[in-house]
């Protein structure tokens, strides 16, 4: 018989819950997080997963499952796409592989996959305010669990993460707050709070005063320590008035910085913190990428990296690409050397917008804001107000979190602020957090907003210039993957408002499909052998092509409009509303995403589970009596 393989994980094959973690020896958990690195490494070598985040988490997620007892205790993480340790020490390594697949493992954290996650999470900044929900939840029913909220410090520019931070200074709940700085988000992180914690750990008193001894501190009972930790805080400001905390300002005990590496000292500070009244935050330092040294040298190529090697680490062969974001922020960058009045702004999103040359070509007229949507919204309000011409450059997920900005700050003066509009549409793996299925019917409510969805990058260009030209707001999405590239200084010029005719249709009294954005390639598939069936590349949301419709609705016997967004106020909506208006009757089928949140799986199989790809629109052409082959 031959031998039987050994183990490269041993500690790790041991536990299958939180409570199997426990029956290890402090001195082992430096060897367990080693296997745990080794796993998430395997396990994201297929690409597409967080694994530079995760790395990074492992020692810190490992110190929090040793002296908490989950599910009773809440562990909450901000984002949660660093929490593959998490979800490997509660039960679900068998399932790892399955991350962000349909069917299998969400890429962040979510109450309904297991009761060890806390929260359903997938946006920056939102740990804080859970956690200071369930503390105080928690008092009022007279329950005794523990709360600890892991959170970056790339999410702590969220505003919505200070304004937690200060209820919590001000009500005092028992919680723990682990910072993990990092000094990245997935850009590195940018403002005044991340120089203030850059500027702690470089001054010498500081380092001296949180390298006191276990043993001198163990001795104290616990309001000793606590008093200890005041005096301590007093003396820090005392010798450097310069430098006062913000948090101990806000009310909330401060520990660190220390090692977010050094797992058992974390372990012991832990449950030492954990018994201590009232708020505190642990500041532990850590190293994105860590124990991979390319993740280390470069966290973020290596954030959401393409398969590679898992013993090389050698990245797999791939074809090149060009994506729409890389269309968006190549054009930004060529009107903006034409225009002097362009201005670019990101909330912390610069690789994945498409802006690192234009942020090299243009650092005066560029700004990374941070994870605060808000604040990116209403900067470029003061900016257009001003005689700039400022392009928002955020997600469509993102750009929900600041709607009221959009409104109250942009659009009631129709200040000319242009959104460029990443990730617009069903994004696939990421899931329900991420998917952008809803910026048409938010945007289209808002009075004076123009919306254009081209069909390629060339159609990009045109809009992003007839958008300056025209001042604001204006919103421009486009969705995730990639788009043919057009050559440099190609501007088309493109009238606002105006469709386009792809195919007449061969008879008066047939059906025409209106498709707007990326379901305009599903329209293109469903009728390439029908040319009885008009199509119109319907590229502009509002205003509508009012004439042409207008046109289609005087001759044919039925329309279908397709969009990838929800079909609740979206696009067909927008048509049937202006049927309506015009006094016009004549069957319309609206196809797009459902009233209902999708799971992940590829963009390709939620589109298809929606009813609104290829397929999907030859089906109802014959329920309309087109004459069709159901197989496309």
């Amino acid at each position: 018989m031959p031998a039987q393989p050994v183990s490269t994980t041993p500690l790790l094959d041991r536990i299958d819950s939180p409570d199997d973690l426990k029956h290890l020896n402090m001195d082992q958990l430096p060897e367990l997080t080693a296997e745990l690195r080794d796993e998430i490494v395997r396990v994201c070598s297929v690409g597409g997963l967080h694994l530079a985040s995760s790395l990074g988490a492992t020692d810190l997620i490992v110190a929090l499952h040793y002296v908490l007892n989950s599910p009773s205790d809440k562990i909450l993480f901000d984002v949660g796409h660093q929490a593959y340790a998490h979800k490997i020490l509660t039960g679900r390594r068998h399932l790892m592989t399955t991350l962000k697949k349909e069917g299998g493992l969400s890429g962040f954290t979510r109450v309904s996959e297991s009761p060890h996650d806390a929260i359903t999470v997938g946006h920056a900044s939102t740990s804080l305010a859970n956690a200071l929900g369930m503390a105080m939840a928690r008092d009022a029913l007279g329950q005794d669990y523990k709360v600890a909220a892991v959170i970056g410090d790339g999410a702590l520019t969220g505003g919505m993460a200070l304004a937690a931070l200060n209820t919590i200074g001000d009500k005092q709940p028992n919680m723990l707050i682990v910072l993990n700085d990092n000094e990245m988000s997935i850009s590195e992180n940018v403002g005044a709070m991340n120089r203030f914690m850059r500027g702690l750990q470089v001054q010498k008193w500081f380092q001296e005063g949180e390298g006191a001894g276990k043993k001198a501190v163990s001795a104290f009972s616990k309001p000793l320590a606590e008093l200890m930790s005041r005096a301590k805080s007093s003396t820090r400001h005392f010798f450097d008035p310069a430098s006062i905390n913000p948090f101990a300002a806000m009310g909330l005990r401060y520990v660190g910085p220390v090692d977010g590496h050094d797992v058992i000292e974390m372990a012991w500070l832990m449950e030492k913190l954990l018994d201590l009244d009232g708020p505190t935050l642990l500041h532990v330092v850590t190293k994105k990428g860590k124990g991979l040294d390319t993740a280390e040298a470069d966290p973020i190529k290596w954030h959401g990296p393409a398969k590679f090697d898992p013993v090389t680490h050698v990245f797999a062969a791939g074809k090149q690409t060009y994506s729409w974001s890389n269309a968006f922020g190549d054009a930004a960058s060529e009107l903006a050397a034409q225009d002097p009045r362009i201005f670019v702004i990101t909330p912390a999103m610069r690789e994945g917008s498409g802006l690192v040359e234009y942020s090299k070509a243009h650092p005066t007229r560029y700004l990374d804001v941070g994870i605060a949507e808000e604040v990116a919204v209403t900067a470029a309000a003061g900016m257009g107000l001003q005689g700039l011409r400022p392009i928002v450059a955020i997600y469509s997920s993102f750009l929900q979190r600041a709607y009221d900005q959009v409104v109250h700050d942009v659009a009631i003066e129709h200040v000319p602020v242009i959104f460029a509009i990443d990730r617009a549409g069903v994004v696939g793996a990421d899931g329900a957090t991420h998917n952008g299925v809803f910026d048409l019917s938010f945007l289209r409510s808002v009075p004076g907003m123009k919306i254009g969805l081209p069909k390629d990058a060339y159609e990009l260009r045109g809009m992003l210039k007839e958008a300056v030209r025209l001042g604001g707001p204006v919103a421009i999405r486009y969705p995730r993957g990639n788009t043919p590239r057009v050559p440099e200084g190609t501007w088309p010029d493109l009238t606002w408002g105006t469709w386009e005719r792809l195919q007449g249709g061969s008879n008066v009294g047939g059906v025409v499909v209106l498709a707007a954005g990326k379901a305009l390639e599903y329209a293109q598939s469903a009728l390439k052998d029908l040319p009885e069936v008009g199509l119109i590349n319907a590229r502009f949301v509002k205003p509508l092509d009012t004439a042409m419709l207008r046109e289609v609705a005087a001759s044919a016997r039925a329309i279908v409009t397709v969009e990838d967004n929800s079909v609740v106020g979206g696009f067909g909506s927008a048509v049937l509303e202006e049927l309506s208006r015009l006094n016009l009757s004549v069957p319309v089928r609206v196809l797009g995403v459902p009233d209902e949140f999708q799971e992940h799986a590829s963009v390709e199989r939620v589109h298809a589970l929606s009813g609104m790809d290829a397929q999907a629109i030859r089906t109802v052409l014959a329920e309309l009596g087109v004459d069709v082959p159901l197989e496309v």
